[in-house]
């Protein structure tokens, strides 16, 4: 094998290992971050992935691999999400003047549930109903984690 061969085959090889390691990394943040916005959005309209994916002409599966960032949103698909979901392509990716809040709370919003459990809370009129809700929430909450704790020790 002449220099000029073995050269080519080192380059190869180095340029397949770079493409594999950057597949390893998961979805881009940005990506992730602008399904995140239209997760919640859609969520916030009450509109289903199903609905929004038979305006776009696209599977629901698709909009779910948008929303998860597994999945790029191109520039004209993005123009036709945001008609849909009454909003600007600007505030889907996050370019607004004015942000529109906390990035943690949207991704919080995103958790299937969010939504409904916050509508559900929000409609609850007592006080004392509200605060037992949070503190049984929160009990809940330590429990799990508790018992997290526990297998972990276990499994040691």
């Amino acid at each position: 094998m002449r220099d000029s061969e073995k050269l080519s085959c080192r380059i190869v090889s180095k340029d397949f290992s770079v493409n594999e390691n950057s597949e390893d990394q998961g979805p881009d943040p940005i990506d992730v971050a602008v399904g995140h916005r239209i997760r919640v959005r859609r969520k916030w309209l009450g509109i289903s992935q199903s609905t929004l994916a038979d305006h776009l002409g696209v599977s629901f599966q698709q909009v779910q691999k948008y929303e998860r960032g597994a999945n790029r949103v191109s520039a004209s698909m993005l123009v036709k999400i945001a008609q849909k979901l009454d909003t600007s392509v600007g505030e889907l990716v996050g370019e607004t003047a004015a942000p529109l809040g906390d990035e943690s709370l949207f991704e919080k919003l995103a958790v299937p549930g969010a939504v409904q459990l916050l509508e559900a809370f929000a409609s609850v009129q007592q006080p004392a109903m509200r605060t037992a809700i949070l503190n049984l929430t929160r009990s809940l909450i330590e429990e799990s984690s508790d018992e997290r704790t526990l297998s972990i020790r276990r499994a040691r």
